[in-house]
């Protein structure tokens, strides 16, 4: 029955593993997901084909992060391929990472030249904003299963207009290995006990604010200005995104924090090691809507 449902399907969504985007999620929605990559000196592996607790382990091994790269032209060429031989009336529409932080969405435009049953934008967003606009749009086309590409771009274009996501690390370890931050920055959070606030604005990923304080405290701090901030709306989904070693102390005070604010529905989403090499142990985000003007 769900083979069937997927074949009537007009539209197919693609988006790579950056998304967070997991497999239950990929099944539920019927999200096709191309694989990003994680090189560990001359072992390079697809996001999500191992878990991301390797990362920290490799890291805490030998004093280094992996790398992450994009997924690359022949990724996307055996997906949609692979696609388009099982569901040949279907068109394809790739949701993607943002733009400005990976070659992915370039890939794609590579991959694409010789498939017109493809079309291609950009979320200006990762991980749990990715996900948020990948869900939602996916929810539209559940529910307007005739929904012809020239309305599910407008729809989708409309959906991204208001996406927002921010994230906190724990601490900036994770940030200062991989020279995002120096070590002089990230001897004085440590000292003063600080957060940084990382924003994805217009798909660049930016230090707009920091919290002090217990963990706990701020990510609570956080949810309450944050959807004040961008009039998140209450009735949307709130996606949170938590690295392994987020502690269930901060998950309680996040979702007591988002019930407060009045938002009907929140769901948890495990990072992978895309974001799990920036983000770093126990970093949490989440992503919402803004109230449609």
């Amino acid at each position: 029955m769900e083979e069937r449902a997927l074949t009537m399907k007009k539209i197919i969504l693609v988006a790579e593993t950056g998304s967070d985007v997991n497999a239950e999620l990929a099944a539920e929605y019927g999200v096709e997901i191309v694989p990003m990559h994680v090189s560990f000196d001359t072992e390079t592996l697809d996001d999500g084909a191992f878990p991301a607790e390797k990362i920290i382990e490799y890291y805490h091994n030998t004093g280094k992060l992996p790398k992450t790269s994009g997924s690359t032209p022949e990724d996307f060429e055996k997906k949609l391929d692979e696609i388009h031989e099982k569901y040949p009336e279907a068109q394809i529409l790739y949701l993607a990472y943002s733009a400005i932080t990976t070659c992915s969405m370039q890939s794609c435009v590579l991959a694409a030249e010789e498939r017109d049953y493809v079309t291609i934008l950009d979320t200006k967003q990762v991980s749990a904003g990715q996900c948020n606009v990948v869900i939602a749009m996916a929810e539209l086309l559940r529910d307007n299963p005739d929904m012809t590409m020239e309305e599910a771009v407008l729809a989708a274009n409309e959906l991204i207009s208001r996406a927002n996501m921010c994230f906190m690390p724990d601490n900036l370890e994770f940030l200062r290995a991989g020279g995002r931050v120096s070590n002089v920055a990230f001897l004085g959070a440590r000292i003063l006990n600080l957060h940084p606030v990382i924003e994805i604005l217009d798909g660049q990923l930016m230090a707009t604010k920091k919290y002090r304080g217990k963990m706990s405290k701020v990510a609570a701090q956080l949810v309450k200005d944050y959807a004040e901030k961008y009039d998140l709306d209450r009735n949307s989904c709130l996606w949170f995104v938590y690295v392994e070693g987020f502690s269930d102390e901060v998950r309680a005070a996040a979702e007591q924090a988002a019930r407060e604010a009045g938002f009907t529905k929140t769901r948890w989403i495990k990072a992978g090691g895309v974001i799990t090499t920036h983000g770093g142990p126990a970093a949490f985000g989440f992503a919402g809507f803004s109230k449609k003007q």
